[in-house]
This record gives structure tokens, sequence and C-alpha cells, in this order.
């Protein structure tokens, strides 16, 4: 099943700094690959993104900077796929047509 997933660019960088494999990252690290991210901004986009699901975190709330340098992050699987297209929209693969035989 295909979903269309929209994402910011602040969504978009996000996700690439966590990766798509789906393996753990400590909140400090993120912080540090995020860089000139305003943190209202960062803060915002993470947990627009918990909140649909896209992002798993080991703690319930992740509000403040100090929260996000405690936890530890890794994309949701499930939405692995869909989240691959979503940041590289041009690069799906072509629908595939039957051909008529006439």
């Amino acid at each position: 099943m295909h979903r269309e997933i929209n994402l910011s660019g602040g969504e978009i960088t996000l996700l690439k700094s966590l990766g798509l494999s789906g393996s753990p990252n400590p909140g400090r690290l993120l912080l540090e690959q995020m860089g000139e991210m305003a943190e209202a901004e960062f803060l915002d986009d993470l947990t627009g993104l918990i909140g649909q699901g896209y992002v798993l975190a080991d703690k319930v709330n992740v509000r403040t900077m100090e929260d996000v340098e405690r936890a530890v992050f890794r994309v949701n699987a499930s939405y692995a796929r869909d989240l691959k297209e979503a940041i590289r929209p041009g690069r799906h693969e072509p629908e595939r047509r039957r051909r008529r035989r006439g």
C-alpha cells in the first residue's frame, strides 16, 4: 500500500539526519547534525514527525532541547519506504503499464 506523505524542508532534513534504516540515534548526535536549524523549528518538526508516527522515541514527551538530548530516536520501519519516496520525489520508479495487444 502506497501512502502519500508531504514533508516540509525541516522534516526532510531531520529524516536525512536520522537515516531511514531504523537504527537508533542518540538525541545529542541529532542536535549536533542539525546545526543551523532554529530550536523552535527543530522541536516543531521533530514533534510533528513523532505525532504522525514517522519517528519513534524512547521518551514519551520531547518538548525541550534537554529532552531531545536525553532521548533516542529512530525512523519507524513501517513508513521507511514511503518516507524514502517522499524525501526524493523525482526518484520513484515509473508505473508499469500493461500493454494492450490489438
